[in-house]
């Protein structure tokens, strides 16, 4: 029968490995698992992570080391980092699920790529986590993270007010870690330290605001679960919705802009459905834009403002129309009431003078 030492040895030779295996169990783990960012339990998931990682910063502050027993198994400090690391990629990989699910990647993939390049250096930078300036950032980017949806689910409103909210409240809990850390461990942080760790945390702070005010951050809690352009939408007996669509081929879906054949007069839909938590107070709109080609522009056509209940969890259905669309290329933005974009529907309006053969759906 293996010993603890044995386990505990081979453990350490093929740690890398091992980490970068569970990393990735862990990501996929999370996206088929992990449901909503308003449940109970997803959020209970997160705070869990947070505070064995706040654990783990005041243990490697507290203990005496050498930077050997980064690599020696029989070391406490060597499994400290390695939990601190692993739940830092579990962090990473929650915020990577909620938030590539809520976004839009023309819009919101300069977001998406810090968080991915984050869980990419939790793996590959483990050697700087005995750096005080390196946990703090990499712990205040998973606060700010999380306090970005979880805030206005408690407040039930999403709002440029209570981003700032959020905003400060990740400040005051990363301050406030700060100091508890310098008392328990009665480090006297020099002015190099405290530059380090001012320059890491205002730099993550002035560019998730950054981010933020120029709507590449989703919009958590809220998405966009399901959208489409369509000739009918109409609500059926059965509570769901019947839309009628065209017959087109398979390569629609490497199209940016598919064909949508249209009868002068006719009338086009826009469907979008939008989950939002239950209790939450904002509504969507429905932007309505085409492409100028002489001026190389997107020129607003009209917006409509919808009305949103939150709870369900395929999102809540509605509508807008529009008729008379000339030909061309055609984009309706899902916007949330303060104009962050929720989703981007794309087509191609091309005119005939026979109605397209069409196909009727279901959407439950």
């Amino acid at each position: 029968m293996l010993g603890f030492s044995t386990i505990r040895d081979w453990y350490g030779k093929f740690e890398r490995p091992i980490s970068s295996l569970s990393l990735i169990g862990g990501f996929v783990f999370d996206a088929v698992f992990l449901k909503r960012a308003d449940l109970f339990w997803e959020n209970f998931w997160i705070f869990i992570h947070l505070t064995v990682v706040a654990l783990c910063i005041i243990l490697i502050n507290r203990l005496a080391y050498t930077p050997a027993d980064e690599y020696n198994p029989s070391k406490l400090h060597f499994w400290v980092l390695n939990l601190m690391q692993f739940m830092f990629g579990g962090l990473f990989s929650v915020f990577l699920v909620f938030y590539f699910r809520s976004a839009t990647l023309s819009t919101s993939w300069p977001f998406l790529l810090i968080l991915a390049l984050a869980f990419i250096a939790n793996e590959r930078l483990k050697r700087h986590y005995s750096r005080l300036s390196f946990q703090f950032a990499l712990f205040y980017l998973c606060l700010f993270s999380f306090s970005i949806f979880f805030v206005p689910i408690i407040v039930h409103s999403i709002s440029a007010w209570v981003f700032v909210l959020s905003g400060a409240l990740s400040l005051v809990v990363i301050v406030s870690f700060l100091y508890l850390l310098a008392k328990l461990t009665k480090e006297k942080f020099n002015k190099q330290t405290k530059r380090r760790l001012i320059i890491s945390i205002g730099s993550i702070f002035l560019i998730m605001n950054a981010l933020y005010f120029t709507n590449i951050i989703p919009p958590l809690p809220l998405s966009l679960k399901d959208s489409g352009i369509y000739h009918s939408v109409s609500h059926n007996a059965g509570g769901g919705y019947s839309v009628e669509i065209e017959y087109q081929s398979w390569a629609k879906y490497f199209q940016l802009y598919p064909d949508f054949h249209l009868v002068s007069g006719d009338v086009v839909y826009a469907f979008s459905a939008v989950f939002s938590p239950e209790s939450f107070k904002t509504g969507v709109v429905h932007q309505w834009q085409y492409y100028n080609e002489v001026n190389d522009n997107w020129i607003t056509e009209g917006e409509v403002d919808l009305l949103v209940s939150g709870g369900r969890d395929g999102g809540y259905r509605t509508y807008s129309t529009r008729v008379g669309l000339a030909p061309g290329r055609w984009r309706v933005n899902v916007l949330t009431s303060t104009g962050l974009v929720l989703g981007r529907l794309r087509f191609n309006v091309v005119s005939e003078k026979v109605e397209p053969v069409l196909k009727t759906e279901i959407l439950n």
